[in-house]
Parts: C-alpha cells; sequence; structure tokens
C-alpha cells in the first residue's frame, strides 16, 4: 500500500465474513449487469502527495478512456484514512463504485466477503490474461488456491532512502546494510535539532509493514501455517521490540515521531530534519516536495547482522495497490474495459512513471523508464527479498489489531517508558483477543 494509508480503525469490528450480494454500483442481481453502460464510478486511493495531485494525474486518463470508449468515469480519489471502511460500509449498503483501488494487503479479506468479481481465466482473458503480470504482485491478490479478487495495478516495495549530505557531514561513506550499521549511523546523525531516522508511530499499516519485516527477519510469522494468530510468539515479540526500540532504546528516531500518521517523516525527510527514512517507492513524493533525486541516494532496508539463523534475508513486504470491480456492477462490461484500459501497458508507463512505483505488468516493467538506480533496488527487492503479507480473511482486522497495539507502544517509548519482552507480549496478547474467533 502506498502514500501511505492509516487502517481504518473500525475494520475490526465489521464483520468480513458475510456473504455479500448488494453492492457495487447498485444492481440487485449477485453477476453484475450492463443497466448503465455509459458510466462508472471509481474510488482511487490517494497514491500521490495530495488528493489534487491524484486528481491531475488521473483525469487526463479518464478522459482518454471516455475518449475510445464513450463511458465517462466519475472519480473520487479516497484518503487511506477512510478507504477500508467506505469498502467495508458499500459491501452492506449496496452504494459503492464499480470499480475501486484496494491496498493489494486487503485481497483475501475483501475477498472473504464475497463482494469482488473474481478473477478466474475467463475474466483474465478479457484483458489480456494473466500471465502479463509478475508472480510477486498475483501473489497478493487473494488467498492462495482460489481466483485473485482483485488485478494488480501498482507495485512497491520499501527502500532505504538517505540524505547524501548529512551522511557526509557525519563522516559515512555510505548507505547502513545491517540494523547493527542503521543505529550506529542513526547515533551519530541524531544531533543538532536532527535525527537519524524518521518513522510514522501513529500509522497503524506503516506499523505493520516494519513489524513483518523485522518478525521474518526473526524467523517468526504472526499467523500459523492453518490462518490462526499468533501475535505472541518470540520471533514476533523480539521483532516490535527491535523496531520500537529504535525509537525506546536506541534513540535514532526523534519521540514526536510517534504521534506520526500523514506523511510527516516524508516531509520531514524532505527538509533535512532526519537522514534516513524506511518508505514505498518515495521518489515522486519527495520531488513533490522540492527533493532533488541528487540529493538522496537509495539502499535495501537493511537486514539483521550476520547470518540470520532461522530468519530470512527479507527487507520488505510486497506492497501495492490493486484494482478490483464490486460484483455487481451496473456495467460490468465498461468495468472490464477500464481495468484492461489501466493495466495496459502504455497506461501502466503513465501513471506508475507519476507515482514513482513499478509496474507490475511484464512488459511495462521491462521498459527503459523503469531502469533508474531508483528502480533497480525497488525491483530487484521485489523479485528477489520481499514477502507478501498474510493473505488470509482476517488480514485486515490484523492490520488493524496489531497496529494500534504497536501505535501505543510508540507512545509508550515517547513517553520514556521503557519497552521490555514482556510489555510488548502484553500489547500483542491484547491485540489477538481481538481477532475473531479469539
Amino acid at each position: 500500500m502506498r502514500s501511505i494509508r492509516a487502517a481504518a480503525v473500525g475494520a475490526v469490528t465489521m464483520s468480513l465474513a458475510l456473504a455479500t450480494s448488494a453492492c457495487g454500483g447498485g444492481s440487485s442481481t449477485d453477476g453484475g449487469s450492463n443497466d448503465s453502460p455509459k458510466t462508472l464510478t471509481y474510488w482511487a486511493s490517494n497514491q500521490g502527495a495530495s488528493i489534487e495531485v491524484d486528481k491531475k494525474v488521473l483525469q487526463p486518463e479518464l478522459d482518454k478512456f471516455e475518449k475510445q470508449t464513450g463511458i465517462k468515469v466519475k472519480l473520487e480519489v479516497v484518503p487511506w484514512s477512510d478507504l477500508l471502511n467506505r469498502i467495508l460500509t458499500a459491501t452492506t449498503s449496496g452504494q459503492g463504485p464499480d470499480v475501486l483501488n484496494i491496498g493489494n494487503t486487503w485481497s483475501a479479506s475483501l475477498q472473504a466477503t464475497g463482494a469482488l468479481q473474481p478473477w478466474n481465466a475467463e475474466n483474465f482473458a478479457k484483458i489480456g490474461g494473466k500471465d502479463r503480470f509478475v508472480d510477486s504482485a498475483l501473489g497478493s491478490t487473494g488467498a492462495e488456491g482460489k481466483d485473485p479478487a482483485a488485478v494488480p495495478l501498482y507495485s512497491m516495495a520499501y527502500a532505504l532512502y538517505y540524505n547524501k549530505k548529512l551522511f557526509a557531514d557525519a563522516g559515512i561513506s555510505g548507505p547502513p546494510a545491517t540494523w547493527a550499521e542503521l543505529v550506529a549511523d542513526g547515533k551519530k546523525l541524531s544531533k543538532d535539532g536532527k535525527w537519524g531516522l524518521g518513522a510514522e508511530g501513529s500509522n497503524p499499516s506503516e506499523n505493520i509493514h516494519h513489524a513483518f519485516v523485522f518478525a521474518k527477519q526473526h524467523g517468526a510469522d504472526f499467523f500459523t501455517a492453518d490462518g490462526k494468530a499468533d501475535f505472541t510468539n518470540d520471533g514476533v515479540v523480539a521483532a516490535v521490540q527491535q523496531y520500537v526500540g529504535l525509537m525506546a532504546k536506541d534513540k535514532v528516531i526523534a519521540p514526536g515521531n510517534a504521534e506520526y500518521a500523514q506523511n510527516q517523516s516524508v516531509s520531514d525527510f524532505a527538509k533535512g530534519k532526519t537522514a534516513m527514512l524506511l518508505w514505498q517507492s518515495a521518489s515522486a513524493n519527495l520531488k513533490s516536495q522540492g527533493m532533488s533525486e541528487d540529493d538522496y541516494g537509495i539502499a535495501p532496508v537493511p537486514v539483521r547482522s550476520g547470518t540470520p539463523g532461522t530468519g530470512a534475508q527479507v527487507n520488505s513486504m510486497v506492497a501495492g495497490i490493486n484494482l478490483a470491480v464490486f460484483k455487481n456492477t451496473d456495467n460490468l462490461d465498461g468495468a472490464t474495459e477500464f481495468v484492461k484500459f489501466m493495466t495496459s501497458d502504455a497506461e501502466q508507463k503513465i501513471l506508475n512513471t507519476a507515482y514513482s512505483s513499478i509496474p507490475p505488468v511484464k512488459t511495462a516493467q521491462a521498459d527503459a523508464a523503469f531502469n533508474s538506480p531508483a528502480n533497480a533496488v525497488l525491483k530487484d527487492t521485489l523479485a528477489k527479498s520481499a514477502a507478501a503479507l498474510p493473505q488470509v480473511a482476517d488480514e485486515s482486522q490484523f492490520e488493524t489489531a496489531v497496529g494500534t497495539a504497536i501505535k501505543g507502544l510508540f507512545a509508550d517509548a515517547a513517553a520514556g517508558r521503557d519497552i521490555t519482552a514482556d510489555s510488548v507480549k502484553a500489547a500483542l496478547e491484547k491485540a489477538q483477543q481481538q481477532m475473531p474467533g479469539a
């Protein structure tokens, strides 16, 4: 997910096990219709530095689609803080869009509602075939063994962005490759009102993304093989303690970052207030805030020092945005045509360039435009060292419950409280009790 969403706190209270038949563009049928063939409603996620930026990016493309097909697309860019609750409300109220962006980590949860058009072989054939998309992106489109609930639109990966001047001024020759190196560098950089690393401690989704990666590096998962929540195993506890410890113990993240949830850490980095940033495909966002690409470098997210033992050298979750169609849209053919348009080679190049993301369509990704040094890091990460978040029906509740627990731990760290293994385990145990069936 991207730029960056705050998980909807209310999502955990809404059942994702509903068998939904009254959603989408207003049709009361299960399979959709073509009752309104000349219009589509599209909910886009906030990918750019602002909603206005997204409108400027998307509207010319939607106008192009209307000229080609005669179908007018009504655009609404929905903030990440609202998007999941808006989608869940639409699955029960019948008042929703025809086509919408979803964070790829929500795919299995929303698939479980029955509200989204499944992308079986027949539907994929209508947009050029499933084999057009890269495997890593397809891995975050729904539960294993089921037809995908959505189609990949934008692919992203986390990377470490570092301020070249601040590093040079501190006598640091290059970016850290391990967390031990990051902490050592961060301490050198945290002085004179500046800090080593920025974070979004009040953003549950950001918290989950990083905690997931740390857990993988500790050889741990948040769910058992049969899909049951397992938030308090030793590896997960150690991972969360290490992540929050960057503020609590290592003192390389400013205490004020515990309140960040709306991309403030990106702004701090762009303004030179912090020397490092862990972010998804940040180049376009930084450029929009006046930071030159010459001012920063991009490197893979650090891994644990030495050999990872039972852990893995994972340094990103498979980030991205998928495009979904509500099952009972009033313009099924038009919605399918719109997905085909948005995932065409030409549009993939335009849109992913605008958002500094990576096309999940193979032929578009191979274009020379995506061979910059920054994109090389992101593409290599996606191909070799990124892992998909759990594709389980309770995934969105997991993001909310655990992400909010980590938010509370960051608040404790900012207040000067010790973040011990016991306090982390207690917070995670409380989060696990919020999960369905707990």
